[in-house]
């Protein structure tokens, strides 16, 4: 029996590419894609104060094409090509169509969509760092830092956990989709850029509300909607293992939120917006390492853990601890990144299920990947102990990487340019970094022309607009 011409090889289709997996990788990288842009670009625009919507969303939009560029211009090589050394690849160009046509090095796509799909990952993880950075870091120093961060961090950490020759994927880590290599990274390289860079203007510290909050929500929802292809694209195949990890994302994120919304409740007395979209955040982090190695209903413990852990550090540990004060995060990307991504990983050596690992990585050695619970179950203890100590391995690595390569970028990018903003940046925002300003009305759009072209424009309107308690007022 003859299959369907649409089933026939050829030589844009050749026999071993699956055309429903390259569908399916190609939809969960444009869906993760859309997390950033615009996802993250809302999100960071409307949870600013209204003098910073644009800069904050144009480090977001601007670094998702720098990465994109450097990406294929030696990253992806770096991170997933041969090794150089045991903690990273050979830099080298993914342009060429012979490269990019064959066989990726996992799953049964081209190379080129594997190549996308990587870099959409790439993209969001130093966007993430932008979160720790708003309202004051000089857009000429972000600039320089998304490359150097790129290159000098993100692509060991994908090799070592990632790559099949790195030495801690070897070893036996699981990182289903990240919680390590993008969040606790993304996490703790924020927070140490934060510290070199210093904080925001005392003004804007102590009163930062946001400018639309209904936006905030949009942006929100599409960096949760959005993880379906972050965790569900993460087995590079169409299969069951990426219908349970979507799953599991949401049964954890919706767990988090409602967790989040009754502590705050209990303690505060009301639940805020703000709030539910950081329980979203830390649930859809923590899940991040164990979508697909583990069971639904520890899915929904993993969900209490992530709702509750970093709502403690944030909202109590936070105020007690020098450093944690001294830093400022704005939107509080070490608690929703470094701590629930560190408790996704750690988390993931005690639920990871024997089975599961097995379908995810279809490899050999596949009993060497083995959480806790099931090493006790099991009759295996040591084994269950030794996935633990990987998994706490693995993040003291990414811990102590992004801690001295981030001190070394901001201190070299210091000797080029300022990494802050001048006193007159940060006392006008937009409008003195980029001579734009967001939501401007009829009258202000063209007060701004005016002053960008050098022309005298006179004011004949009897009323002006000012903001206040983050909302613009008519006086």
């Amino acid at each position: 029996m003859e299959l369907p011409s649409n089933l026939i090889p050829d030589e844009a289709s050749p026999e071993w590419m699956n055309k429903g997996d390259n569908a399916w990788q190609l939809t969960t990288a444009t869906l993760v894609g859309l997390q950033t842009i615009p996802g993250l670009v809302i999100l960071y625009g409307s949870m600013v104060k209204r003098k910073w919507a644009i800069n904050s969303a144009f480090m977001a939009f601007y670094a998702f094409a720098m990465v994109l560029i450097c990406w294929v211009g030696w990253g992806f090589r770096m991170s997933f090509g041969d090794k150089l050394v045991f903690f990273l690849g050979k830099p080298g160009v993914a342009l060429d169509e012979k490269f990019l046509l064959k066989r990726a090095f996992a799953g049964y796509l081209p190379t080129a969509t594997m190549v996308f799909f990587q870099s959409v990952f790439e993209a969001i993880t130093v966007v993430l760092i932008a979160g720790s950075l708003l309202g004051r870091m000089n857009f000429r120093a972000w600039i320089l830092f998304v490359p150097l961060w790129f290159t000098f961090s993100y692509t060991i950490a994908a090799f070592s956990i990632w790559c099949p020759q790195g030495w801690l994927a070897k070893l036996g880590v699981i990182d289903f989709a990240g919680g390590f290599v993008i969040h606790l990274s993304a996490g703790v390289a924020g927070f140490t850029a934060a510290f070199w860079v210093g904080p925001r203007a005392e003004k804007d510290r102590r009163n930062c509300p946001p400018n639309n909050v209904i936006l905030m929500l949009a942006g929100a929802g599409l960096l949760w909607m959005g993880w379906s292809g972050f965790n569900g694209g993460a087995p590079f195949v169409a299969s069951t293992i990426s219908g349970l990890a979507i799953l599991n994302t949401h049964v954890c994120t919706a767990t988090s939120i409602l967790t989040w919304l009754l502590l705050d409740s209990l303690f505060f007395g009301k639940p805020s917006v703000f709030g539910a979209i950081q329980g979203m955040i830390t649930g859809l982090v923590c899940i991040t390492p164990a979508a697909g190695v583990v069971q639904c209903w520890a899915a929904i413990i993993m969900g209490i853990i992530s709702g509750s852990v970093p709502w403690y550090t944030m909202m109590v540990l936070h105020n007690k601890v020098k450093l944690l004060k001294l830093v400022d995060d704005p939107i509080a990307i070490f608690h929703t990144h470094a701590i629930a991504g560190g408790l996704g990983g750690i988390l993931t050596g005690f639920f990871a299920v024997p089975k599961l690992c097995r379908l995810f990585y279809m490899v050999t050695d596949w009993e060497k990947y083995l959480g806790l619970v099931y090493g006790l179950q099991n009759g295996r203890t040591p084994a269950g102990f030794k996935q633990m100590g990987i998994q706490i391995a693995a993040m003291g690595f990414v811990i102590v990487l992004n801690v001295v390569v981030t001190s070394i970028i901001c201190w070299f990018i210091g000797l080029i340019v300022p990494l802050r903003m001048s006193d007159e940046e940060l006392e006008n925002g937009d409008d003195a970094v980029h001579g734009e300003e967001a939501f401007a009305l009829w009258h202000e759009g063209e007060r701004l022309v005016g002053r960008r072209h050098n022309n005298k424009v006179y004011d004949t309107h009897e009323f002006s607009f000012v903001e206040s308690k983050g909302e613009v007022q008519m006086v």
